[in-house]
C-alpha cells in the first residue's frame, strides 16, 4: 500500500491518539511529552501469565519480564549467540570447569515502584538470592505463586549447583558438582534473571510476598508502569539504567491475540511493531508500503510429540508409522505457505553438530499400514491430537496443522480426535503427561544444542515434563550427559550426532518444520533486532521523529 503525506499523517495521527489512551493516567508532565516522538506500541499476541521470570515458560510472558525488565549476568551479543558481559563484568573458569567466579558491576541501580525506594545498588546478594529462591524448596518466596521452577530444574540446575559463595559484595562464586559446558549459555536465559533481594526483604515484612511476581522490580532498560489484563502493558525508561536511558520514553504492549486483528492494527497504523505475522500477512504487503519486514532465521522447531508412556505409542513400530503417515509438504504449504523449512532433527540447521546424515521419514501411507500390521494393529486404533490454541512462530496455526494430520491419519485406519484447552491448562495438562499426542514448538534458550537434547529429550526433563513425548531412552541420555562435560566442540558435535541418529531411529516425535521469525515494523522504529534465540528487546531502538512533511495536510 502506498501511503501519501496524508494518509500518513492521518496513520500517525492513530498512533498518538492509541498511545495517549494507553498512557492515560500518567502526570501532566508526562504528557506533556511528544507522545508520537517517544512512545512505541508493539502488537504482542497475548497476556503474560505472571512477571515472574523465574517461574513462567512462555514466550509472551519472557517478553514482557525477563527481556524489558530484567538483567542477567551474561546475555547474548546482539544478533548472535556469543556470549558477553551484563551485570557481570568478566568471569574466571576454575577447577577443571566446576567453578565459576563472576566479578558483578558496582554502578547499577534497581527500578522503584510505590512499595519500594532502593536503599543500594545491585550486589552479591541479590545473586545469591535469585538463584537460591529457585534451588531451595525451604527459601521464604520459593513458594510464592505455587508455581515450580521449569527452567531452572529442567537445565538441572536444582542438581548442578553445589553453593553459591559471596567473596564480596561485588564477586560471587558459583561451585558445581560435576563439569557442565553448557553452563555460561545457560546463564544468559531469562530463568536466570536477577531480583533484588532487598524488594524481596520489603516484601516479606509487609506481607505481600506475592507482589514479586505482579509489580516486578529489576535493573532492566523498562520499568513497569500499570498492566491491565488482555488490554495493555506500560513501561517506562528507567532514568537510571547502567546502559544510559532508553532513546523510547515510553512503551506499551497492545495486547492483541488474533493474528488478522495485529496486522489490520500495524496497517493501520495503531501499532509500531506486531508480533508473530502470519505468512499471509507478509505476502500481503506491498513493496512500497511504510511497513516493513524484519527477519531473522528462527533456532526453533515445531513437532508432533508421541507420549511413549501410553500404548500404543510406547511401541516403536507404531511411532514410525505415523511418521510415514503424514504428508509434512501438504502441513508446509498449507499452513506455513511455503515459507518453513521441513524438519528431520530436532535441533535447526545452522546449529552446530547437526548431522545431515539423518534421512526424512517419506511420506508413505501403504509402508505405514504395513508396520502397524507388524506391530499388531491392522484394524488401526484412536488417538487425541492436543492442539495449542494460540499462534506461535513455530506453528502459526496448530489446530489446523491437526486437522491435516487427522486427515491422513484416517487413509492409514487412525482415528484422530482433535482437543484443546486455553493456554495454562493446556501446558499444564501436557507437563502432567495427560495427553496422547501434542502439538509442540521449542525455540532456543541459547546457541548450545543441549538447550534442545537435554531440554526436550533427556529422561531427566521427563520430571517436569519439559519432554512431552516422556521418551527415556538410556543410550541416548548417556550420550548427551556426556557432551555436558567435554569442553571441546568437536568431540561433543560428534556425540549430538550420534544422538540424532538414535532419536531418528526411535521417533518419539514427527519433525515438522523450522521457521524463519518474522516482525511487521513501521519504517520509523530503527535498530530492531530479532534475536536468534526468540523474543522481543526494545532496548536500543529508537524511534525516527516525525518530518515536517507528515504533518501536513
Amino acid at each position: 500500500m502506498l501511503l501519501t503525506g496524508k494518509v500518513k499523517y492521518i496513520l500517525s495521527t492513530t498512533t498518538l491518539v492509541l498511545a495517549q489512551l494507553l498512557l492515560a493516567g500518567c502526570d501532566q508532565n508526562a504528557m506533556n511529552v511528544d507522545a508520537f516522538d517517544t512512545t512505541l506500541v508493539y502488537c504482542s499476541e497475548g497476556s503474560p501469565d505472571s512477571f515472574d521470570p523465574h517461574t513462567v515458560t512462555i514466550g509472551v510472558a519472557f517478553d514482557a519480564s525477563a527481556r524489558q525488565v530484567y538483567n542477567r549476568l551474561v546475555e547474548f551479543k546482539r544478533g548472535t549467540t556469543e556470549i558477553t558481559p551484563s551485570l557481570a563484568k568478566r568471569w574466571k573458569i576454575r577447577n577443571n570447569g566446576t567453578v565459576y567466579r563472576f566479578y558483578l558491576r558496582e554502578d547499577v541501580q534497581f527500578h522503584s515502584n510505590e512499595f519500594f525506594q532502593p536503599t543500594r545498588n545491585f550486589n552479591a546478594d541479590d545473586v545469591i538470592f535469585s538463584f537460591m529462591r529457585q534451588k531451595e524448596k525451604s527459601h521464604p518466596f520459593h513458594s510464592v505463586g505455587n508455581r515450580d521452577y521449569s527452567y531452572f530444574n529442567f537445565q538441572g540446575l536444582n542438581t548442578l549447583i553445589k553453593s553459591i559463595k559471596k567473596i564480596d559484595q561485588h564477586t560471587i562464586e558459583f561451585e558445581l558438582e560435576r563439569p557442565f559446558s553448557p553452563f555460561i549459555s545457560v546463564l544468559a536465559m531469562e530463568f536466570t534473571s536477577i531480583m533484588s533481594a532487598e524488594y524481596a526483604n520489603v516484601l516479606e515484612q509487609t506481607d505481600r510476598k506475592n507482589y514479586i511476581i505482579q509489580y516486578p522490580i529489576g535493573t532492566g532498560p523498562f520499568q513497569l508502569v500499570r498492566y491491565q489484563v488482555d488490554a495493555f502493558i506500560r513501561y517506562k525508561a528507567f532514568e537510571h539504567y547502567w546502559r544510559g536511558k532508553e532513546p523510547i520514553e515510553h512503551l506499551v504492549f497492545a495486547i492483541t491475540p488474533d493474528p488478522s486483528l495485529r496486522f489490520a492494527r500495524v496497517t493501520a497504523g495503531e501499532c509500531d511493531v506486531m508480533s508473530n505475522p502470519l505468512p499471509i500477512h507478509l505476502k500481503a504487503l506491498d513493496e512500497e508500503s511504510s511497513l516493513k519486514i524484519v527477519t531473522e532465521r528462527g533456532l526453533n522447531i515445531a513437532y508432533w510429540a508421541f507420549n511413549t508412556r501410553k500404548p500404543p505409542l510406547d511401541n516403536r513400530r507404531v511411532r514410525q508409522a505415523l511418521n510415514h503417515a503424514i504428508n509434512r509438504d501438504a502441513i508446509l504449504e498449507a499452513v506455513y505457505y511455503g515459507s518453513a523449512l521441513k524438519a528431520k532433527n530436532p535441533i535447526p540447521p545452522g546449529m552446530w553438530s547437526y548431522n545431515d546424515e539423518v534421512k526424512y521419514y517419506e511420506y508413505n501411507p501403504q509402508l505405514a499400514r504395513n508396520l502397524l500390521f507388524s506391530a499388531g494393529f491392522e484394524d488401526g486404533f484412536e488417538i487425541d491430537i492436543w492442539a495449542f490454541p494460540e499462534q506461535r512462530s513455530y506453528n502459526p496455526n496448530a489446530i489446523k496443522t491437526a486437522e491435516l494430520i487427522q486427515q491422513d491419519l484416517k487413509e492409514v485406519g487412525v482415528k484422530a480426535n482433535i482437543i484443546t484447552y486455553e493456554v495454562g491448562t493446556f501446558l499444564q495438562k501436557v507437563k502432567s503427561g495427560e495427553h496422547i499426542t501434542s502439538l509442540q514448538g521449542w525455540i532456543a534458550d541459547n546457541g548450545d544444542p543441549d538447550n534442545f537434547f537435554n531440554s526436550l529429550l533427556s529422561c531427566e526433563a521427563t520430571i517436569p515434563g519439559q519432554n512431552s513425548a516422556f521418551w527415556c531412552n538410556e543410550e541416548f541420555d548417556a550420550i548427551i550427559k556426556d557432551a555436558q562435560v567435554i569442553s571441546n566442540r568437536a568431540r561433543r558435535a560428534k556425540l549430538y550426532q550420534r544422538a540424532q541418529q538414535i532419536f531418528k531411529r526411535e521417533a518419539p516425535w514427527l519433525t515438522i518444520a523450522h521457521t524463519q521469525q518474522n516482525l511487521i515494523v513501521n519504517d520509523r522504529v530503527k535498530n530492531l533486532t530479532i534475536p536468534l534465540t526468540g523474543g522481543i528487546f526494545f532496548s536500543g531502538v529508537k524511534l525516527e521523529p516525525r518530518r515536517e512533511s507528515d504533518m501536513r495536510l
